[in-house]
């Protein structure tokens, strides 16, 4: 197999032409690799003047002296390459589909030897405090290096990692979000827990990868937080399973930013109020803003509703 081009354009893998020659694209997925070396891509059957032609015509990214990258990246994982690293923490969450509130800039795992770091802006300037694009770098060795990639950390390591770069519930909803994703297995979670700060030991008794979305995990420690131990995922008849039920008669949903659009959805979810005030509930459905960003009016709110009753 070799990589399809046209030397009239100076553009090299476009697609795949009559003759089953590759494009960069299938290059990169035939190889199962998201970073691709020099010596990879002539294995390929690129030569030295088809890489520099891509790179020009925008089909390939050089990121670092012998590193491509496609154009459809993240730029987190182009500036983890472009520093010398690989994407860690909230990046490489974030890159997995595990929840994080806001991955903000690039988190970069760095093996302690690494040295030469390049600016995030541009692999020809060093890498500088004034210059570092708000990375923020990671030096501690790996505790589960084997499920590491050369491009990012493995989820258990990127968990870990987070547990200094989130606020406490933050860093357990991403916990519980790997755990009901199936990405990490719950033996996994007390080595995660012992090996990060001191000051996160204590969610260990709350992990619970029954929560379907990060403001789930969020809204239940909010109930706790009021004094209250809600029963997740409760079966109603006549409604269908909820997020949890507060108090046996409060139940609480917590809608999503993304699952929500749309005035379907909307008419779904008064209906399914209708249906619990029928059946003798409370509902409460605090928007995905006021659950993550102001807890406390949340929790006013399910205090008011229990007290009042």
């Amino acid at each position: 197999m070799v990589i399809h081009g046209s030397r009239e354009e100076g553009v090299w893998g476009c697609a795949r032409d009559d003759h089953g020659r590759m494009s960069w694209e299938e290059v990169f997925r035939d190889a199962a690799v998201r970073v691709a070396s020099r010596e990879l891509l002539m294995s390929y059957g690129a030569s030295g003047r088809m890489l520099t032609s891509a790179v020009a015509a925008g089909h390939l990214i050089r990121a670092r002296r012998d590193k491509y990258l496609l154009p459809s990246e993240s730029s987190s994982l182009l500036d983890a390459v472009r520093i010398g690293g690989r994407l860690g923490c909230l990046s490489a969450l974030e890159d997995a589909g595990i929840f994080v509130e806001d991955a903000g800039f690039s988190h970069v795992h760095l093996d302690h030897t690494m040295s030469r770091l390049r600016s995030p802006r541009s692999r020809f300037a060093p890498f500088t405090e004034r210059d570092r694009g708000g990375a923020h770098l990671h030096w501690r060795p790996l505790v589960y290096p084997e499920h590491a990639v050369p491009w990012s950390v493995g989820v258990e390591d990127a968990l870990l990692q987070s547990l200094r770069c989130q606020p406490p519930i933050r860093a357990l909803a991403s916990i519980d979000n790997a755990l009901h994703l199936g990405m990490v297995i719950p033996t996994a979670i007390d080595r995660i827990l012992a090996s990060g700060p001191a000051s996160s030991l204590w969610l260990s008794g709350y992990v619970d990868g029954r929560a379907e979305a990060g403001q789930e995990t969020v809204l239940r420690m909010i109930a706790i937080d009021a004094g209250f131990v809600p029963e997740l995922q409760v079966v109603i008849p006549g409604v269908g399973r909820v997020d949890m039920v507060v108090a046996g008669r409060l139940v609480l949903e917590a809608d999503s930013r993304l699952a929500h659009d749309g005035w379907e959805h909307h008419v779904e979810d008064r209906r399914r109020d209708l249906a619990l005030a029928a059946a003798g509930y409370m509902s409460l459905r605090p928007a995905y803003q006021h659950t993550m960003h102001n807890p406390l009016l949340v929790r006013s709110a399910i205090l008011g509703l229990l007290q009042s009753r």
